[in-house]
């Protein structure tokens, strides 16, 4: 049986060790040993204040697994992520993450190795069939793994647990290589095999927040004080998955890694010590409400908007551009005016096709302007074709095509998750202490 245990967050670093205890303690890792800690940071930007509740591992989390490697003997610990940004490049940013989330205090504290995986080495690894990506050279070469993962729901992945963690640890053209736009070789079938080349690994679901229709900050936060721990990934995320309210036989990515592990997705080989699982699990839903047609999300269906086609994301659009997703259609909401537009389509990823007959097609993205290009069935091509790409770039598309959304959306797009976070600013249970080191 693989043991997995499940806690309530009910006190720093005790309830930590309780869920680490009970799925088999720490006994396993030498004093000597390198220990590589996998946060999830998955977008950080310096204009917003406020701490991403259900977006980002909480510090509370990762300093007391740092101490508790630590009472155990362990000083070689490295903390590390890749984190996305609005404009890639920015070095600066995600040193501010960092210190703002208080890890340069645990590198002064327990002499901690605090990384940006985009400024270290990368190595290509063959995960065999074909299939290649390139993983951080300082997590492959690690004796043990932490992946320190926030619960939550994912849009395209159902759910983002301790295997899809680690797709962090990959370099920016292997994560575009897993939104694969073969359907035999989706996005789900390469993050099944994440875990396959790195070190033994300790999974901390880290659900003192949950997000619902993760990853990012424009999904519903939850307060849920939960913590699932397992020195088995698979194990863990099945779990997870029941916690958000999700069959695992849904989830297409634990589905492939059971069956190449031989496993059973119905928890049968899994020992649950602690909470009972029925009692605390809470159902999340993960995807984005679309109308029948998934051409439009159900609240712009609602608000009478019509004349434009943002059709519903697919798993080849990568984290790049699904973070400018949001933005698009907000911006296109917010400039509504009740007179319908001029037959307008949005295609995203690399899957989608134009609508023969619409009067204007917008590409967004390299991807989608390479696949379309040459496209016959294209009468107007408004193609922005960075990667990713640039924000004003797409602004000035929508403008073209007749849409004038407020170009100071996509200018002060880093602001827009501040417009989503401040729903909890003042609300007691979201605490921006769970995001400090003190």
């Amino acid at each position: 049986m693989h043991k997995v245990s499940l806690v309530k967050y009910e006190k720093p670093l005790e309830s930590v060790r309780q869920a680490v205890e009970l799925c088999g303690g720490l006994g396993r890792i030498p004093a000597n040993a390198k220990v590589f800690l996998k946060p999830n940071i998955v977008y950080w930007t310096k204009a917003v204040p406020f701490p991403k509740w259900g977006v980002i591992t909480t510090s509370r989390v990762v300093a007391d697994m740092v101490e508790l490697l630590a009472e155990h003997g362990v000083n070689d610990i490295t903390i590390g992520e890749g984190i996305v940004l609005t404009r890639p490049g920015g070095k600066e940013t995600a040193a501010h993450a960092f210190e703002t989330l208080g890890y340069q205090e645990l590198s002064r504290r327990f002499g901690v190795k605090v990384i940006n995986t985009f400024e270290r080495p990368f190595e290509e690894v063959d995960l065999g069939e074909d299939m290649r990506l390139s993983y951080n050279a300082d997590a492959l070469h690690s004796d043990f793994l932490v992946s320190l993962p926030v619960m939550k729901t994912h849009a395209q992945t159902v759910v983002s647990l301790g295997i899809k963690n680690l797709k962090g640890l990959i370099d920016v053209g292997s994560r575009k290589r897993c939104h694969s736009a073969d359907p035999a070789r989706d996005l789900h079938f390469w993050v099944a095999r994440l875990a396959e080349p790195l070190p033994p690994a300790l999974a901390v679901l880290d659900g003192i927040y949950t997000a619902e229709r993760g990853p990012a900050f424009d999904g519903v936060m939850h307060r849920a004080n939960l913590l699932a721990a397992s020195w088995d990934a698979l194990s863990a995320d099945l779990v997870g998955a029941r916690l958000l309210g999700q069959d695992p036989a849904g989830v297409p990515h634990l589905a492939h890694a059971a069956r190449r592990a031989g496993r059973p997705l119905d928890l049968s080989d899994v020992e649950v010590a602690g909470l009972k699982l029925e009692e605390a699990s809470r159902p999340h839903q993960w995807t984005f409400p679309y109308n029948e047609a998934c051409t439009l999300p159900l609240p712009m269906v609602k608000k009478g908007i019509s004349g434009v086609s943002c059709y519903k994301y697919d798993t080849s659009m990568c984290t790049y551009c699904s973070g400018l997703n949001g933005v698009v259609l907000t911006a296109i909401a917010m400039a509504w005016k009740g007179q319908p537009w001029e037959d307008v389509e949005v295609l995203t990823g690399k899957m989608m096709q134009p609508r023969p007959g619409a009067k204007h097609t917008i590409l967004l993205g390299k991807c989608m302007y390479q696949a379309h290009k040459d496209n016959p069935d294209i009468a107007h091509m408004l193609a922005v074709k960075g990667c990713p790409p640039d924000p004003e770039k797409v602004a000035e598309a929508l403008h073209q095509a007749g849409i004038m959304v407020d170009p100071n959306i996509f200018r002060a797009i880093d602001h827009l998750p501040g417009l989503y976070m401040q729903r909890y600013q003042g609300k007691p249970e979201f605490e921006e202490a769970l995001f400090q080191v003190a």
